[in-house]
């Protein structure tokens, strides 16, 4: 009876708590997601790469400029000296010493470089670098997509054991209210100490299956999260009422699927760069026509010496060509390239027809589970019902003392097994839902 009494107190302070709760929207959850998660954000900066990558500054249209620059510094100090010389009066010749001469080089210059011509290899590059930008921009919606049903199916988990949680609180007061009733009819003389007995026990499971509840209710909150990068001690509510998109605008989702789901759009861009892929590896037929421009400066500074006056040297030149480069044979280098990006561009066309196929196979096999889903939760919808009912009929039965304690607990687990049956088949068929929208690349273009 004490550990009973311990139960429903900590039930007790776990339900105050929870009345505090904050509830968090489905929208807003969503919101939260393409701010904080961490893989949107990755996915965000991995398209700002490719971005970046299809920029004219990384497309090789711009000439190039290199500049050089040298300076040299030298210092000497000589003795010249003249063996066996006279001078005119016929004395021996005087040595001749420098001191501190200085030798100085200055030198700068400019290199330009640019490619008039290269066989239109930029320019499909260029367009090549379009198309990659444009699949990562469908990568990181993929990435975006996955992260979003990932949230979408630990939000409505988190809703499915409220639910539950919900229940099974109103079964821990009804076996509650029982059990003040085996008391008072045992105090006076209508029953044994059995029924109370069997009373407590009732309430001890109903407890426990409701902290078991509760536990995993805290746990799966924590896994969202995670999702949503925010502190795991974060708690709130959630909503629990669930809509489900009219069957017409699923079907014409479903009509539309080639122009949006993600797989096929994906093969379609890997398609465009494998064919300037062959455009590039073709550019190697061609010759290569560039421009060359240089400027220099020299400055030479020689300081005098024993013969020769010191010197100034102050150069300055510019040139301009051109070049002309046709391979005309590379080993056939060029021929394999060719060769092998055109199988390249046949096995990207097989895998386009193969995606097709499994898409249109996986989306009518989401479809059908869909529909089944949908039909079992309204069967369980009209089982809580009979249940409800069935329940209430019971009690009526028990409080009047026409049934046994038995038979009222068997209508109890019933009507508890019937809701929480019913919430587990109204969210599958709700996963089952975003599973299709997932397939038709609609999943981010509804409102939950």
């Amino acid at each position: 009876m004490k550990n009973y009494i311990w139960i429903v107190v900590l039930l007790a302070m776990g339900f105050n708590a929870k009345a505090q709760e904050n509830v968090l929207s489905k929208n807003e959850a969503i919101t939260l997601a393409l701010e904080q998660n961490f893989g949107i954000k990755v996915a965000e900066n991995t398209v700002e790469i490719a971005d970046n990558n299809q920029d004219i500054l990384n497309s090789g249209f711009l000439p190039t400029l290199t500049g050089t620059a040298n300076a040299s510094f030298a210092e000497d100090n000589n003795t010249i000296e003249f063996p066996g010389q006279v001078d005119d009066n016929g004395n021996p010749r005087p040595d001749v010493e420098i001191n501190n001469a200085e030798t100085k080089r200055y030198g700068a210059g400019f290199n330009l470089n640019y490619t008039l011509f290269d066989g239109l290899g930029r320019t499909y590059n260029y367009k090549r670098l379009k198309e990659q930008y444009q699949l990562t921009e469908l990568q990181a919606r993929e990435t975006i997509q996955s992260t979003i049903l990932q949230l979408l199916s630990i939000y409505f988990e988190v809703a499915r054991l409220s639910e539950n949680e919900y229940a099974q609180k109103e079964a821990l007061e009804v076996s509650k209210d029982r059990i003040e009733r085996a008391q008072y009819a045992f105090e006076y003389g209508q029953n044994t100490q059995l029924d109370v007995l069997n009373a407590e026990v009732d309430v001890t499971n109903d407890s426990i299956i409701l902290l078991n509840t509760q536990q995993l209710l805290q746990n799966t909150k924590r896994d969202l999260n995670v999702v949503l990068n925010q502190d795991l001690m974060v708690d709130y509510e959630v909503d629990t009422l669930i809509n489900f998109i009219p069957m017409l605008e699923i079907q014409a989702m479903i009509d539309d699927v080639s122009l949006n789901n993600l797989a096929i759009l994906q093969t379609e861009r890997n398609l465009a760069i494998n064919e300037y892929d062959i455009k590039v590896s073709k550019s190697g037929y061609l010759p290569v026509i560039g421009l060359t421009g240089s400027y220099g400066w020299n400055l030479n500074q020689n300081p005098a010496s024993a013969f020769f006056p010191g010197t100034l040297n102050n150069n300055q030149n510019f040139t301009v060509g051109a070049g002309f480069t046709w391979n005309l044979f590379d080993g056939g280098n060029t021929i394999t390239r060719v060769r092998n990006a055109k199988i390249v561009y046949e096995n990207q066309e097989l895998l386009k027809k193969q995606v097709e196929l499994e898409v249109a196979r996986d989306i009518q096999n989401a479809l059908e589970t869909y529909e089944n889903r949908l039909t079992i939760y309204e069967i369980q919808e009209k089982a809580v019902i009979t249940n409800q009912n069935n329940f209430e009929r019971s009690r009526e039965q028990y409080q009047l003392g026409r049934i046994t304690s038995i038979q009222f607990r068997q209508a109890q687990i019933n009507l508890l097994t019937a809701q929480t049956t019913k919430n587990l088949a109204k969210y599958d068929a709700k996963l089952a839902e975003l599973q299709l929208l997932d397939l038709t690349g609609q999943l981010l273009n509804v409102d939950f």
